[in-house]
């Protein structure tokens, strides 16, 4: 097999598969396993005719297989077809792995073996890795950042025929995050309700999908940048009504990292937007936000505010609490020492 350029990107990979240029070995591994899956899913969808997959695609799962029981499979000549395909998904949890090293230097050329190794990557010192990278199509999938989100979300409803505006764009990346399974399951549900061209609104994502641009912690972590103890507390009051909606362990995750970016922007030695954005990992679309809420809060507040979320992070799983004060009653508490 000729050697091949390692580190493929998602879009290269893709390409390939779409134009029928497969490849004997396949490995998918990294922390995003939207992109794995994708991958795979395509591959099972798309290369064997439906009355082919019966006797010649095989999905197995790691934990479920050793490496003599992966080889058998793999080495198994097709049924009154040119090629099979065996996707082994979960493949990080198959035992001594890099035992297949002999098969990946010399793969069945009927078999395509897609290799699904979720949430890591193997070892880059070791032969194994070295080995895969040159005999096979390896992709790396890293988690995303979250000002790459708004770019993917544009990016994936367009490729999909529709139109979605900045402030809908926001809202999903801020209230869903970077999990891009997540993300892409609501922009299908929503893309199911309107016809194709339309455009994903607002009030489209707040009626269908359970967010609220007024009552989410992304708006909860905004105003308390701005010290706006009203809407601080409206979005507190709400929260605490909500409990089950609202974990005080996710809005004490998020409000961390707000302010430990704040305590950063501190101490950056070059505060310009677009290179205090690239050190923050931010959307240079939120740096107001940052640079307001570090005037308005000054290093030896906010590290005492990290200490406070520290204290209450300890209280939300159970740990130093007292008596039985709610969830939402240890919120207010903590916006109050914020806020004041």
């Amino acid at each position: 097999m000729a050697k091949r350029e390692p580190g493929l990107s998602y879009e290269q990979v893709m390409l390939d598969l779409k134009q029928g240029k497969f490849q004997p070995l396949y490995f998918l591994c990294g922390e995003e396993t939207f992109y794995i899956d994708a991958i795979a899913d395509f591959i099972a969808a798309h290369v064997l005719p439906e009355h082919e997959k019966e006797f010649n695609q095989t999905i197995l799962y790691g934990k479920d297989i050793d490496v003599p029981t992966l080889l058998s499979t793999a080495k198994r000549f097709p049924m009154m077809a040119d090629r099979q395909v065996v996707i082994i998904k979960e493949a990080q949890e198959v035992r001594k792995l890099e035992d297949l090293e002999s098969y990946v230097e010399k793969p069945v050329p009927s078999t395509i073996l897609v290799l699904c190794h979720k949430y890591k990557k193997p070892d880059g010192r070791g032969g194994f890795a070295k080995i895969l990278k040159k005999n096979a199509v390896y992709f790396e999938a890293d988690k995303m950042y979250d000002n790459q989100l708004p770019g993917w979300i544009s990016r994936y409803v367009k490729e999909n025929g529709y139109k979605i505006g900045e402030g809908a764009v926001q809202l999903l990346a801020d209230n869903i995050g970077n999990h891009l399974h997540s993300l892409a399951n609501a922009l299908d549900k929503l893309m199911i309700l309107i016809p194709k061209g339309g455009d994903i609104t607002v009030q489209l994502i707040e009626e269908n999908i359970g967010i609220s641009k007024d009552f989410n912690v992304f708006e909860l972590q905004k105003v308390v940048g701005e010290k706006d103890i009203y809407k601080a507390n409206r979005i507190a009051n709400y929260f605490a009504a909500n409990e089950k909606d609202h974990p005080f362990v996710m809005t004490i995750t998020i409000l961390f990292n707000f302010f430990s970016k704040i305590m950063m922007f501190h101490y950056l030695p070059d505060k310009s937007k677009m290179a205090a954005s690239g050190a923050l990992k931010i959307n240079p679309f939120f740096y107001d936000d940052y640079q307001r809420a570090a005037r308005n809060y000054p290093a030896s507040k906010t590290l005492k505010i990290i200490g406070y979320l520290r204290e209450y992070d300890l209280k939300a799983k159970g740990l130093g609490a007292t008596g039985s004060v709610s969830q939402g009653e240890h919120l207010r508490e903590l916006l109050f020492k914020i806020l004041h």
